[in-house]
């Protein structure tokens, strides 16, 4: 491993693209081996705290089993400790089937300060929070991880919380090497196929579990969860997708919020073309930030001259690659897929920007390596040939379960246009992204909602306003889509905004999170 590459291994990237319809939010971390066990439902010792009053009330008498258990949290690794929570497979039938949630908790660094629980998703769908939690020190500021016990849980489906299969993994290597936007009758026909296996495969692999991963069921676990950890109200930080999540808990248990950051926002209120449209164009935006730092980093930048120039060498690139494969220091090739994901994934922090330039250098002369190094971190693709986590599988699961709108392949042209105006880069990508849904089968027993939050406590939603994953305007609208959000704003490149190494937008957080101040609506960073 080269050592640029080596340095990404160990910042938290918090990556964001449109895969399966929908947005994938994912985290890129150390991942923490065997991060939960343990166990479990009415039984070991009890919470952390004595519950507050009113903690373990259920919603429904019928799930007062659930909300009356205890954890029994034990030594994990270092100084984690780990339990496991039971929730109902189907809530509306709380009798039946369960679900064991890995959970992960970093016990507060300073006891004496200790404000309670604060729970993290790191988005996705499909990341494994436990992953999140056991990096705090690397994710969060040392306020955060003095006040609060970290707490992070893999969200059904995910990690190691039963999580959903739908592809071998060698069928999954093929899958992320695919050409992204086929252009001949063979290659569509190859992409159609793929779209219909992986829907497939996540009914056949998973059975009942594929129908009851959606985001309003990882909600309801959320309470179940609260509860569990002796909290009355619930305080939360999400990510990306996490703020999807957290937004639909305050929907749900709006009684039950306590003090919600979301950061890196998604839009609620916006069909799934529209967000694959924002979000394209959120991606074109970051790669010209990155260019225009090359030129602006040095006289004789590898890319060219200008700006569109630059562009245009990587847009040449990619189509190179897609016609032929390049060779890397492993057995493998670099195909299409992987070079759409290797460059992608360091747009997402400014720090790793040059790390791509590393990539693409390599990749201009002829050698894939470092770029199918990092398509591989973006998948979790280990070394031996396996994968660290399913989250692809439960990305892909979890968004079309929410919203399994999709159009047919002979509809993708029709829609190129809009696309490549907005991100000429990548726009033909995500056209033929919203044709992936089309091969899922399973479908979900949850009514769909809409996000207001009505009599929550006020929500921070967070916005950056060159965020390739979740763009700017998304916070914008998620801050009003909620009846008390309130927006801060960070001017900055990369995905999120806390801990960017911006102290405005970090005071903003932790001054709400510890002591409850609230921001000013509007605030600018």
């Amino acid at each position: 491993m080269k050592p640029g590459v080596v340095r990404i291994v160990a910042i938290v990237l918090v990556v964001g693209l449109l895969v399966g319809g929908g947005v994938l939010a994912a985290v890129t971390a150390l991942h923490a081996d065997d991060a939960a066990g343990g166990s479990s439902r009415s039984s070991g010792p009890a919470p952390t705290t004595t519950p507050s009053p009113g903690a373990t009330k259920p919603p429904r008498a019928a799930l007062a089993a659930f909300y009356g258990q205890r954890l029994a949290w034990k030594p994990c690794q270092d100084s984690f400790e780990c339990a496991t929570l039971t929730v109902p497979l189907d809530y509306a039938k709380p009798d039946g089937e369960t679900i064991d949630l890995a959970l992960l908790k970093v016990p507060a660094a300073d006891p004496s300060a200790r404000e309670g629980s604060l729970v993290v998703n790191p988005g996705g769908p499909g990341q494994p929070g436990t992953g999140y939690a056991a990096s705090a020190k690397d994710v969060f500021r040392q306020p955060l991880l003095d006040h609060f016990d970290i707490v992070g849980f893999d969200p059904r489906g995910t990690g190691q919380s039963d999580p959903v299969d739908c592809l071998s993994d060698a069928a999954l290597d093929t899958y992320v090497a695919g050409d992204p936007n086929p252009d001949t009758p063979a290659e569509v026909r190859a992409y159609e196929d793929s779209v219909q296996a992986l829907g497939a495969g996540c009914v056949k692999l998973s059975g009942d579990l594929a129908s009851h991963i959606s985001t309003i069921e990882a909600a309801r676990d959320m309470d179940v969860l609260r509860a569990a950890l002796g909290e009355s109200k619930l305080t939360y930080l999400g990510a990306s997708y996490g703020t999807k999540l957290g937004a639909t808990y305050a929907e749900l248990f709006p009684k039950q919020v306590g003090r919600l950051v979301l950061d890196g926002a998604v839009d609620l209120s916006i069909s799934s073309r529209e967000l694959s449209l924002e979000q394209a164009a959120g991606f074109e935006t970051a790669l010209r930030a990155y260019v225009q730092n090359c030129l602006d980093s040095a006289d004789d930048c590898f890319l060219g001259d200008t700006v569109e120039e630059g562009l245009t060498k990587i847009r040449d690139f990619l189509g190179q690659v897609e016609d032929q494969p390049l060779d890397t220091s492993t057995d493998r090739e670099l195909a299409a897929g992987q070079a759409f994901y290797g460059i992608v994934l360091p747009l997402y922090s400014r720090d790793n920007w040059y790390i791509l330039s590393q990539a693409l250098k390599q990749g201009f002369s002829g050698d894939g390596s470092t770029l199918l190094l990092l398509a591989d971190l973006y998948s979790s693709r280990s070394q031996d040939g396996g994968y660290d986590d399913n989250s692809l599988e439960a990305n892909y699961a979890i968004n079309c379960l929410d919203d399994p709108y999709a159009i047919s392949a002979d509809q993708v042209p029709a829609n190129e246009p809009d696309f490549e105006k907005a991100s000429p880069t990548f726009g033909d990508v995500f056209a033929w992204s919203l044709t992936t849904c089309g091969g899922v089968v399973a479908r979900t027993t949850e009514k769909p909602i809409t996000v207001r939050g009505e009599g929550a406590a006020p929500i921070v939603v967070v916005g950056t306003t060159r965020d390739p994953a979740t763009p700017y305007q998304w916070a914008v609208h998620l801050a009003d889509q909620l009846a008390s959000g309130v927006l801060v704003s960070r001017d900055g490149d990369g995905h999120t905004g806390y801990n960017s190494g911006n102290a405005c937008v970090d005071d903003a957080v932790e001054g709400y999170l510890i002591d409850g101040t609230v921001p000013k609506d509007g605030l600018s960073c």
